[in-house]
């Protein structure tokens, strides 16, 4: 079957409009009928929100619905459920559960969050300790999780457990979907430097999970979650950005309103990080040409990394650059935030918000270590645990 051209889906948009028009359909029945129309991610497979396209020409169907006024799926609100959760869910998933999680995954319906960190396995994920002990079945879920970011809101999350303790830690992991609202999932929220919790930490306590909710086969849990990491940093990092987007807007605009602070050295720090955001949306535009011919790769993690060193270069560059009024902070209020919005807060937010983006989505200390081996080719360290049995390693 030939692959649909963009003349061919800017016909699907027209025939999609021509029968739900934006203006008078509800929201979410616009959003169903473009799914269910093959516009909501043209590259996944038909039938399943796709049309098997080219990964590239999404960007014409989103063109075209933008221009008729149609509602999007409000993706910042949901970032952890399409560039997380489906993708593992398409690749590893069963067609009950392509069928049953990706349509109301993708319109919103149902929000989703990651249950990967641990409190003594963030960096090192496949220490985690989490315990699934198979009864019939079901897997019977008993440990906590640490720095989930939407928990509060989720109906389901993806969840990697250890099965297997008699194995090596990257092996004798298992993965699962797991039902936020099923008996024994406690959500705490976790109030960060800013004042927020948009994080929490999620206690598991017998939560029976049953074996058809599994992504993968048992105790490949670990080559699942690849899939999830790369995709989660791909997602974080690899965002196209408008020229002066992201956070070069407000330093930019704050160089222009303040002509009375700038000197030479901040002028010079400005253009150097003006040419490191002009090169990441490059390097970011280059990234997505190889999404389209296939699955993420380490690349993402570089990806991730030069965003994460760049929104705190910024930051801190915005800080300086509105002196005294830098560093006052507009609102301590604990909030619990639907997503991340660095534009509707002030240059204490921003400063302060940034500081996370090295540690979630893997730390930078990781990423580099990704980057050297998988990127560069560089000689791995040395892993003196790497065939010791999860329950020898020392906790």
């Amino acid at each position: 079957m030939t692959a649909p051209t963009a003349d061919d889906l800017r016909t699907r948009v027209r025939a999609l409009l021509a029968e739900n028009d934006p203006k008078t359909v509800a929201r979410l029945d616009f959003l169903r009928a473009r799914f269910d129309a093959g516009l909501a991610w043209v590259h996944f497979p038909a039938g399943l929100g796709g049309l098997d396209a080219p990964r590239s020409l999404q960007s014409v169907v989103d063109a075209e619905l933008a221009e008729a006024g149609a509602p999007d799926n409000s993706p910042r609100q949901i970032v952890i459920g399409l560039g997380m959760a489906a993708p593992t869910i398409l690749r590893f998933g069963t067609p009950e559960h392509h069928r049953r999680y990706l349509r109301p995954l993708w319109t919103g319906e149902e929000v989703w969050c990651q249950l990967f960190s641990e409190p003594g396995a963030g960096s090192d994920l496949a220490a985690l300790g989490t315990r699934a002990v198979r009864d019939g079945e079901d897997w019977v879920v008993t440990g906590q999780k640490v720095w989930t970011s939407g928990a509060h809101l989720a109906r389901f999350a993806i969840l990697v457990t250890r099965t297997d303790p008699g194995l090596p830690k990257h092996q004798g992991m298992t993965y699962f979907v797991c039902d936020m609202s099923a008996p024994g999932v406690e959500v705490r929220p976790l109030r960060q430097i800013t004042g927020e919790a948009e994080f929490n930490e999620v206690f598991l306590s017998e939560v029976r999970i049953p074996d058809s909710q599994r992504l993968g086969a048992v105790g490949e849990g670990w080559k699942v979650a690849q899939t999830t990491l790369m995709n989660e940093r791909v997602a974080i990092g690899g965002t196209p950005m408008p020229r002066e987007g992201g956070l070069l807007g407000p330093v930019a605009e704050a160089w222009r309103e303040h002509p009375e602070l700038r000197t030479p050295e901040l002028h010079d720090r400005l253009l150097k990080l003006w040419v490191e955001a002009e090169t990441l949306g490059l390097a970011g535009g280059r990234l997505r040409q190889q999404l389209a011919a296939g699955q993420p790769g380490p690349e993402g993690s570089a990806m991730k990394l030069a965003f994460a060193e760049l929104n705190q270069a910024l930051s801190g560059l915005e800080v300086e650059l509105q002196a005294e009024r830098g560093l006052g902070y507009d609102d301590w209020t604990m909030r619990r935030p639907v997503h991340i919005d660095f534009a509707a807060r002030g240059p204490g937010y921003r400063y302060l918000r940034a500081k996370g983006n090295s540690i979630e989505g893997g730390t930078s200390e990781v990423l580099r270590n990704i980057v050297a081996e998988r990127v560069l080719g560089l000689p791995s360290e040395p892993r003196v645990d790497k065939d010791v049995a999860w329950k020898d390693l020392p906790k």
